[in-house]
């Protein structure tokens, strides 16, 4: 229920890791009814909500502002006097050169309830991924952050520099790219020597992130001749000295590499993150219940007449169990089937319920599945080991290798049928009802296509064909040309062949098809071509 007057969280998402969103910040979204939210931070955050809530960009983009700060006041304002939650959600920290202290002072004006969540600033976290400590016993005991957007030729400049220049150990600029001649040159004539180390830190903690090193005599032209643009930090001071030493975040494998992750969820890719990479979520699937209940209420009713339970896949056992007790139904109804898992994935699921898996193939595909199905109930028959063909039917299928057995196979809409057919065909009898569907979801693809145009992305993944055809349906007719210089990750022939159709190149294919497989062959991958 919604408060009369709502309330405002002014909250910082940090600089661009989306590992150094704080946990209340975190909160504070996930509650939201209204995020209004700037171009300088991780968009991934907005991942993270997982209810319907109203977003409203407010740009702030390197002087391209798609609304004025007065605009986004009123709008602040407004949203919080609807009776809404709102999370004013802000790059680095609100109040580290964010405005978030104008913002705060319209909403104390109109008498608005308001928090302050603090996020880490740009200032000391660029710095850090760049191996520089601002501060340093043997070096700096004191820093200070400046603004370097500031029109350093006017009159009445808000910076004292006679002071500024030696008075601070380590000095950092934010946003210094346009006038670093100026703040350089204001530095030196205030007593700065021409030989203070200087870097600058441009797209700090994210994979794009790039340093410069040099001195405040040299650092404009190293920038000019490296096309630097915004945004950057600059840092002044001998504790620049320390990044040969100190450097951690450019040395990471896989450092530099974003990832396009096209399936629900990033769970299984964290190897990537741990080892420098992005993760950059764009479901192009999503997982809902099915139409109708019939059929698998049918077999639910019927559960005790099966003797296997096929599990394919982590989501046919969560919904099915999810209707299963929908349904009033207990576990213990499952005494004595015969419970068959593909993937450890699925099988971690179905063992959270305390059941043991009978089964788990060693080849994860409906051909693997067919064989240690049929090897597992000949040694279940009598006699213990029938023959696979009968007499006088040389080459043939014992048509009833499976006679009197019943499985049941819990599924998406949208299923293979060569395991259903085999199983009929070796004398068997199974249901295949719809327990739950993969869609395609109400998501937007300019950003991606963004960043696909730019080159920043390394490796896109397609878990399956689905994910690689919705992905084509929601970017637009220019998906195939955008992937052309994307390495392509895949899990199973099927996805394989369906990207191979649309004229691409799968570069990696795991053996085994799951996520872990195929984070272990991405790193494999991005190892060869340091190598190389």
């Amino acid at each position: 229920m919604k408060n009369k007057k709502g309330k405002v969280y002014l909250v910082g998402a940090g600089p661009g890791d989306i590992g150094l969103l704080t946990i209340k910040g975190l909160r504070c979204l996930q509650q939201a009814d209204v995020v209004i939210y700037d171009f300088h931070l991780n968009a991934q955050v907005l991942n993270y909500i997982n209810h319907d809530a109203e977003f409203i960009y407010a740009g702030k983009r390197g002087g391209h502002h798609t609304m004025t700060q007065e605009e986004i006041n009123s709008v602040i304002v407004e949203k919080a006097k609807e009776g809404n939650l709102v999370c004013r959600l802000k790059g680095g920290d609100p109040f580290v050169f964010g405005r978030g202290g104008e913002e705060a002072e319209a909403l104390a004006k109109e008498g608005i309830e308001f928090e302050v969540v603090p996020g880490v600033s740009s200032a000391v976290a660029a710095p850090a991924y760049a191996g520089i400590p601002i501060t340093h016993r043997l070096y700096s005991s004191s820093f200070a952050v400046i603004p370097g957007y500031e029109d350093t030729t006017k009159e009445e400049s808000s910076i004292d520099w006679s002071k500024l220049a030696t008075g601070v150990g380590t000095l950092i600029f934010l946003m210094a790219v346009k006038n670093m001649e100026m703040l350089t040159k204001k530095l030196i004539e205030n007593g700065r020597s021409p030989e203070t180390p200087v870097a600058v830190i441009r797209w700090g903690t994210r994979p794009e992130q790039k340093t410069l090193i040099g001195t405040l005599g040299n650092i404009v032209s190293i920038v000019n001749e490296n096309d630097i643009k915004p945004p950057a930090v600059m840092v002044v001071g001998d504790v620049v000295r320390l990044r040969e030493r100190l450097m951690w975040y450019e040395k990471k494998p896989m450092f530099g590499h974003r990832i396009l992750v096209t399936r629900e969820h990033s769970g299984g890719f964290e190897p990537l993150e741990e080892l420098g990479a992005e993760i950059l979520e764009f479901p192009t699937i999503e997982i809902v219940p099915p139409a109708n209940y019939d059929d698998l209420d049918k077999t639910i009713n019927e559960i005790e007449s099966y003797n296997w339970l096929i599990f394919t896949s982590a989501n046919g056992f969560k919904y099915l169990m999810q209707r299963f007790i929908e349904r009033d139904r207990d576990i213990r109804d499952l005494k004595g089937i015969k419970i068959c898992a593909i993937g450890t994935k699925t099988a971690q699921e179905i063992k959270k319920y305390g059941i043991k898996i009978d089964l788990i193939p060693e080849e994860f595909n409906a051909e693997g599945l067919i064989s240690a199905v049929v090897q597992k109930s000949r040694s279940q028959k009598s006699p213990p080991h029938p023959p696979l063909t009968k007499g006088g039917n040389e080459g043939g299928v014992d048509s009833e290798l499976l006679s009197g057995m019943r499985f049941l196979l819990p599924r998406a809409e949208k299923a293979r049928e060569i395991f259903p057919e085999k199983v009929r065909e070796l004398g068997g009898e199974i249901d295949v009802p719809v327990t739950y569907r993969a869609v395609k979801p109400e998501v937007y693809g300019k950003r991606l296509k963004r960043f696909l145009k730019e080159g920043r992305i390394s490796v896109a993944t397609f878990t399956s064909a689905a994910t690689f055809n919705n992905f084509k349906e929601i970017v637009g007719e220019d998906a195939d040309d955008l992937l052309k210089d994307v390495a392509i990750a895949v899990i199973g022939p099927v996805t394989a062949k369906a990207i191979e159709k649309a004229g691409l190149k799968v570069h990696i294919m795991p053996k085994e098809a799951t996520i872990e497989a195929m984070v272990e062959d991405i790193i494999k991958w991005a190892t060869s071509r340091q190598l190389d």
